[in-house]
């Protein structure tokens, strides 16, 4: 029997193409297969670079199906690699699954470092970053993320969020409920051309905001709680 192939998690760029790295392409261009959050997003992507690989999608609502067939490539000796829209495989989207299903096969699964929203977002901040944690996107419904900001309140930790266009400005309101004057910085399209960064209170922001037309993608930085917090 033939060795297995390799599960590659490749990141790729969340603004500025420059960004993906040459290891990244090198893969990309010898893998039999790319499995895409979206094959028409990706299959710019990879047409800018020369790539011409195989590419099904694989994405949130879909991936228990591509599972079997994708498990059954690298069992073949076949090399996959799976990338999103932007940014690293696996941080708030279903290719944690696959890894887990690779892993349960004794398939190698290879990630490679690369773009990614959380680390610019964390060191550009002017937060703590010795230790954070990442709670990826907060629940849609408005009780559900009030009761999760409360959980996340009493944390140390700098506090890393991702959020929407269609949920920044309620969102914004309901951080600022909870964590009224905690310091935070809003991040909008990290390594775009109108990559933003704005600070102050989460009180601040919140009123701040509501009276702008917010576009792009968001990360928020909360600090942790301190002896001097609330």
């Amino acid at each position: 029997m033939s060795d297995t192939g390799i599960l590659y998690l490749v990141p790729t760029p969340i603004g500025n193409l420059d960004d993906i790295t040459l290891r990244a392409l090198t893969v990309l261009k010898e893998v039999d297969l790319i499995a895409c959050e979206d094959t028409r997003h990706s299959g710019r992507l990879l047409a800018h670079f020369g790539i011409s690989a195989r590419t099904i999608s694989y994405f949130e609502h879909n991936e228990m199906r591509r599972i079997p067939s994708i498990i059954s490539l690298l069992e073949e000796g076949k090399s996959v690699a799976v990338i999103t829209d932007g940014g690293s495989p696996g941080l708030s989207d279903p290719a944690f699954r696959l890894v887990s299903a690779a892993i349960e096969k004794s398939i190698p699964v290879q990630a490679l470092p690369g773009p990614t929203a959380v680390i610019p977002a964390l060191t550009a901040s002017g937060l703590p970053t010795d230790r954070f944690f990442f709670e990826g996107f907060l629940p849609v419904k408005s009780g559900k993320r009030l009761t999760r900001l409360e959980k996340l309140k009493d944390l140390p930790h700098t506090i890393v969020i991702y959020e929407s266009v269609h949920r920044i400005h309620k969102a914004l309101a309901d951080i600022a409920t909870v964590f009224g004057d905690r310091r935070i910085c809003v991040v909008r399209e990290i390594s775009k051309i109108y990559e933003e960064y704005r600070r102050g209170t989460a009180a601040e922001l919140a009123r701040t905001l509501a009276e702008v037309s917010l576009k792009g993608e968001f990360v928020i930085v909360i600090a942790g709680k301190t002896a001097d917090t609330d």
